[in-house]
């Protein structure tokens, strides 16, 4: 049974970083596409990264230079790397999946998503 389980958020001052986890079970996490998305409250759910299974990595403009996406093949896990963080950050995070090699942003194009963590930048 293919399943997503992220993990890493918390609380962070503005300016500080944190290191999202999705760890992948069922099927090879580097065979598929992946994607970060999140959602704050009242907001519609946006992509904030992806990766294919090739490597090339795609982010929303208001991450580029802040955000690294980045993937373990040996543990099966995909990392979002957050630094100087805003509080316009502060959202409940997901990754999700597609059984496709090319990644997309948009989150109606993933199938399977995790249960999400919660990232709050406040000081």
């Amino acid at each position: 049974q293919l399943q997503l389980v992220e993990s890493g958020g918390g609380l962070v001052q503005p300016g500080g970083s944190l290191r999202l986890s999705c760890a992948a079970s069922g099927f090879a996490l580097d065979y598929y596409a992946i994607g970060w998305f999140r959602q704050a409250p009242g907001n519609e759910r946006e992509g904030v990264s992806c990766m294919s299974s090739g490597g090339s990595t795609n982010y929303v403009d208001s991450v580029k230079g802040r955000f690294t996406i980045s993937r373990d093949n040996a543990k099966n896990t995909v990392y979002l790397e957050m630094s100087s963080l805003k509080p316009e950050d502060t959202a409940v995070y997901f990754c999700a999946t597609v059984k496709r090699s090319v990644a997309t942003m948009p989150p109606v194009e993933y199938d399977y998503w995790g249960q999400g963590t919660q990232v709050t930048v406040s000081s």
